[in-house]
């Protein structure tokens, strides 16, 4: 059983260019490459779930839980991430604001989840109601033949429908540092890594910039929004940290970030420096 390494693997229904910023206020060391059309993967060091002498070790499925709750609530594009470790696999779907959906496979592949998360997973990523639905329900059920890692396995096999997909070695069951290697040799793979909040800011707003998003982040609409994801992020930020929960500090501190990068645009970007409306 604890032969099995952990690993995680962060899917992001959107191109690299829009994970970037994201992904960059994590504050984690990450590697970014596209994984299919309009999806791109995020391939975590593994450092958050090991632990170091001043960070105890967390459960790879919480940290990553974490992460993706951050990545969607910061977007507009669901996240799934997978991870496994050597007693349990599983996936979580983030999505929005919404409550993240998951299901849990113990090592061997026995089941240990909610048949209704896998309806809730194919309705957030707009897959076939009948077709995929059985499809997702059937790695539910038992199987003999199937370990944790073949179960994600085939999860990505289906969500190829969906337009993932993970190039050779960026799988299931392999260990975060495999991981990284695979990932550091592809060719438009990029860094993801903490410099400062000067620098993430720049980062931001460049890829804002980039976007043509700008002017969606301007105006009474946008400048609410930022102040709630500040009056969400920050009791959020403290839960975390008073849980010793890297991965929840993250979520909130990144739905934090946005906010004040939101209202720090709206400040920056309106005509005059005056309230755009």
């Amino acid at each position: 059983m604890n032969a099995t390494p952990e690993g995680a693997l962060l899917l992001c229904r959107a191109e690299p260019d829009a994970v970037r910023p994201v992904a960059h206020l994590l504050r984690e060391p990450m590697l970014l490459t596209p994984a299919g059309d309009r999806w791109s993967v995020l391939v975590p060091e593994g450092r958050a779930w090991r632990g170091t002498p001043a960070e105890p070790a967390e459960p790879v499925d919480r940290v990553v839980a974490g992460w993706a709750a951050a990545l969607a609530v910061g977007s507009a594009w669901p996240v799934v991430a997978l991870w496994w470790d050597g007693t349990r696999a599983g996936c979580t779907l983030a999505s929005g604001f919404r409550r993240p959906v998951g299901y849990v496979w113990l090592a061997d592949g026995t089941p240990a989840g909610e048949q209704e998360a896998m309806t809730t997973f194919a309705t957030r990523l707009d897959l076939d109601p009948v077709l995929d639905v059985q499809a997702l329900e059937a790695l539910t059920r038992p199987d003999p033949y199937a370990d944790g890692s073949a179960r994600l396995r085939r999860l990505l096999g289906l969500l190829t429908r969906a337009g993932v997909e993970l190039r050779p070695g960026l799988e299931p069951g392999r260990g975060a540092e495999e991981l990284r290697k695979t990932a550091e040799a592809l060719p438009e793979t990029a860094r993801i890594e903490w410099a400062g909040w000067r620098d993430a800011v720049r980062v931001e707003l460049d890829a804002v910039e980039s976007t043509g998003l700008g002017p969606w982040m301007l105006g009474t609409r946008a400048r609410k929004v930022a102040t709630a994801q500040i009056a969400v992020g920050a009791p959020l930020a403290l839960w975390g940290a008073w849980h010793r929960s890297g991965g929840w500090t993250a979520a909130g501190a990144l739905l934090l970030a946005q906010g004040v990068l939101g209202l720090a645009y709206n400040r920056v970007r309106s005509p005059g420096g005056a309230p755009h409306r």
